[in-house]
């Protein structure tokens, strides 16, 4: 059951092509913050930790909707869209030191429901 995570990793490398003048474009869209697929497994960790820090997390938690796949760019792809919608969904609010991309594609899957 790794589709998850296969989907999600071919859309984080189809939308890190995307420059900064086509994210000024989604003002008007509907969007979300995750990881860039480059992103090594500090940087995730960091990530997550973070923006827990600042927002609730508990839909990753064991037995919750998106505790599964429990993979680091998975917890780092909903931590971070979490904060970047509570903190105002603006471009500086997903920039996790350069390792976030706001995305158009609406992340959910299954029971996991993305803000």
């Amino acid at each position: 059951m790794a589709k998850p995570a296969a989907s999600l990793s071919f859309l984080l490398l189809f939308l890190s092509f995307l420059s900064g003048r086509d994210l000024l474009a989604l003002n008007a869209q509907k969007t979300w913050c995750i990881p860039k697929p480059s992103s090594d497994q500090a940087t995730l960790l960091a990530n997550i930790n973070y923006a827990c820090a600042q927002v609730d997390c508990r839909i990753m938690q064991k037995g919750c909707p998106c505790s599964y796949p429990d993979t680091l760019i998975n917890r780092a792809a909903i931590a971070m869209s979490l904060y970047y919608h509570s903190k105002g969904k603006n471009q500086w609010n997903c920039d996790f030191r350069g390792s976030g991309l706001v995305i158009i594609t609406d992340p959910s899957y299954g029971n996991c429901i993305y803000p």
